[in-house]
């Protein structure tokens, strides 16, 4: 009897223990209108305060360089979290940090390409204390990821970080930062005056959209889109942005290192369509890709190949021209508190969230090149949203090109309509909340008001 009686008590106390951690752990869903927000107003008056560049002074320069990324030794693969930080052994393809600095004698801006799953935060926090090596600060920078769920990991603290990234490794924080900063500063010797030019072709039937699995949904962003810019010797580079998800490497293929299908088809522009070609995923956030092909290796080759042939096709017909127009702005984010749902409608309150992913700024991005606007988000971000800017767009007459993953990353970002929907993008991957989908529409139509 005694033995039963000390077990009942300890019974007793792990479920008042588990009780009161519960309680302090978790809370319902704030279902509050993002408008009646503090941080909705605190980061309109932050956009009301932005002010555009400086005014030209000259015609477009520009120049280009990558820097090989690739660490010496193995790492965890970023990206599928059933790998549970499963390291590569293979290269199938090196990883590189690619930099195109544009100045107009106003403004310099650099456009960085990382070939790593997103923009890691953590690298951002250190370019953010660096970028004064190269005469720049974030505010200058504009960047994005190639999104390959078979790069290099290492680069997330947390128990989130590991689950995304597997181990944490400062030193490839370090490697990641100082190959940005080496692109840059080789671009930097490169720069000249350039022309622009923009052309966009159709991608749709590469796609599919994800959620569909969990009811009727709206149409995606299928076109590959190009900004070209040429010097006066001929040599040209180009800046490509699609939205189809690079997972054509299952998460059973832990074993490779590899740029995915972004790698395979900046490879094959740099032979047959440029001298210098950046991939930056754009509005990934609920896209899947169409492969064809009996294994991932096949897949990747046929997917990059199609997409290859049709811009192929299109380069030719950009018609460059000299322009000055260099314009940049980065609008700091407020969000709600993290509202990561785990049963029901109950979500992580904020202390557990932040302990175990951590707590990073996010920014908004807008930079103007000649007619071409660049919308930057620091997530996946829905790739149904993109229709909503045409019409902005076709009144100011610019063309358009948003992406992901521009540094920080606060999950998915997907239409309001959904956010009750039970699907991994809308209900695992929402780390902040009811009406982020119109929240960030708005901001984002502010931005490119702007521009």
């Amino acid at each position: 009897m005694k033995f039963l009686r000390i077990f009942l008590k300890v019974l007793l106390g792990l479920v008042v223990f588990l009780l009161l951690f519960l309680a302090v752990s978790l809370a319902p869903v704030d279902e509050t209108p993002y408008r009646q927000m503090p941080y909705y107003a605190q980061t309109k008056a932050r956009l009301a305060q932005l002010r555009p560049s400086a005014a030209a002074k000259t015609s477009l320069r520009a120049g280009w360089a990558k820097a090989n990324i690739t660490p010496p030794y193995s790492t965890p693969t970023g990206g599928y979290g059933a790998r549970r930080g499963k390291h590569w052994h293979i290269v199938s393809d090196s990883i590189f940090a690619r930099a195109i600095v544009l100045d107009n004698g106003g403004v310099t801006v650099a456009v960085v390409g990382l070939d790593v799953l997103i923009t890691p935060p953590t690298v951002v926090a250190a370019l953010k204390k660096r970028l004064p090596e190269v005469g720049l600060r974030w505010e200058n920078i504009y960047m994005g990821a190639i999104h390959s769920h078979n790069s290099v990991g290492g680069w997330a603290p947390g128990l989130v970080g590991q689950l995304i990234a597997g181990g944490y490794d400062e030193k490839i924080v370090t490697r990641i930062t100082d190959g940005v900063l080496t692109a840059i500063r080789a671009a930097q010797k490169t720069v000249a005056p350039v022309e622009v030019g923009f052309g966009q072709v159709d991608a749709s039937d590469h796609i599919y959209n994800r959620i569909a699995s969990s009811g009727p949904t709206g149409p995606l962003d299928g076109l590959i889109r190009l900004l070209k810019l040429k010097k006066s010797t001929g040599e040209s580079a180009l800046l490509c942005t699609f939205a189809g998800h690079p997972t054509l490497f299952d998460d059973d293929k832990w074993n490779y290192l590899s740029r995915d299908y972004p790698g395979s088809l900046v490879d094959r522009l740099e032979k047959k369509s440029a001298d210098f070609a950046v991939f930056m995923a754009g509005a990934v956030g609920s896209t899947g890709p169409q492969s064809r092909g009996s294994t991932d290796f096949q897949e990747i080759r046929n997917y990059a190949g199609d997409l290859a042939l049709r811009i192929e096709r299109t380069v030719p017909q950009i018609q460059t021209k000299p322009d000055s127009v260099l314009s940049i702005l980065t609008l700091p984010l407020g969000l709600r508190e993290p509202n990561p749902r785990v049963i029901g409608n109950l979500r992580v309150r904020p202390w557990l969230f932040y302990t175990i992913y951590g707590d990073y700024p996010s920014d908004l991005k807008a930079l103007r090149i000649g007619k071409t606007v660049l919308l930057g988000t620091p997530c996946d971000f829905s790739g149904e949203f993109v229709a909503d800017f045409n019409p902005l767009a076709t009144q100011k007459g610019i063309n358009l090109m948003i992406t992901s993953f521009d540094g920080g990353y606060i999950g998915y970002v997907t239409p309001d309509k959904y956010y009750n929907r039970n699907t991994y993008e809308v209900r695992d991957m929402n780390w902040f909340g009811p009406y982020n989908g119109a929240y960030f529409e708005e901001m984002m139509m502010g931005l490119l008001k702007k521009m």
